[in-house]
């Protein structure tokens, strides 16, 4: 009889604890809300997590089908969260949806935003079943989209900006703005020079951070890109010994000249900005 009320006071001890935790992780996180954007290392692929301040989550890509996007998502959200508000796909080669099955499988999505551009891979198929199935709302991002985030926090789309659904995926990718307070981030998918070039003359895309576009190969970042963004950082997400051999030295080389500072997930990690709308960190 003792060891069971021993048992139950160490229960209540235990209940009490988590409780406690819960709460202080609570009040410490609500105190100090800032903008999140975090670069997922998923290997050869992109997937990028922004978290508003208010809590408003919206995930760009998902990398490939490898599972590290869960793994990324695990560190970037508490345990008991198991939703995200908004899901954008540039375009869909494998590298980009095809962690977004799993995503779509385990959290509850609000809204999915894509190119329109289909593909005949199992991947693309099985996230459209997926869609489908749990009636999951879809539109086609174009130019003029805005999300409003939070408070002076914007993602904007910025092309295409007409039908592309016949093109190559890479020239139809989303590319889009997100814009906190003072500063910037260029999100450019897999689009290639002659899209990147395009976007760069159709008005401001000055940005304290450029994500890379397809992982740095030489098929993306032209000096007229770099001189109209004016980037300080630069974002490259690419697996190490990729068969690919990104980030092509031109790219980097380029980014050198133009003194920005090049962060590539293959020798970081996962890459996290955080910004009150005045300053902007790197974790």
């Amino acid at each position: 009889m003792i060891k069971r009320l021993q048992n139950y006071k160490w229960y209540g001890v235990a209940a009490l604890g988590a409780a406690t935790l819960f709460v202080f992780y609570y009040i410490t996180v609500e105190s100090n809300r800032l903008l999140t954007v975090s670069f997922l290392d998923v290997d050869q692929g992109d997937a990028i997590f922004i978290e508003a301040p208010n809590g408003n989550q919206i995930l760009i890509d998902g990398g490939p089908p490898n599972g590290k996007v869960l793994r990324g998502l695990r560190k970037q959200m508490p345990f008991y969260d198991r939703s995200i508000d908004v899901v954008m796909a540039t375009h869909p080669d494998q590298d980009h949806i095809g962690g977004l099955v799993d995503v779509l499988e385990r959290y509850q999505v609000g809204l999915v935003i894509d190119s329109g551009v289909p593909n005949t891979t199992k991947v693309y198929k099985e996230k459209e079943n997926i869609l489908a199935q749990d009636e999951i709302h879809t539109i086609e991002g174009k130019r003029g989209t805005v999300l409003t985030l939070d408070e002076d926090l914007t993602l904007e789309i910025l092309f295409p900006d007409r039908d592309l659904t016949e093109t190559d995926p890479n020239s139809a990718s989303l590319v889009a703005r997100l814009v906190y307070g003072e500063h910037e981030f260029l999100l450019t998918g897999d689009a290639p020079k002659s899209v990147e070039n395009y976007v760069a003359t159709l008005g401001n895309i000055e940005s304290d951070v450029l994500k890379v576009g397809h992982h740095g190969s030489k098929t993306s970042t032209d000096v007229l890109l770099l001189g109209y963004v004016k980037p300080q950082f630069a974002v490259i997400s690419a697996g190490g010994d990729n068969r690919y051999g990104h980030p092509h030295k031109e790219v980097t080389d380029r980014l050198e000249e133009f003194g920005v500072t090049t962060l590539i997930t293959s020798e970081l990690g996962t890459i996290t900005f955080t910004s009150d709308g005045r300053d902007l960190k790197i974790k």
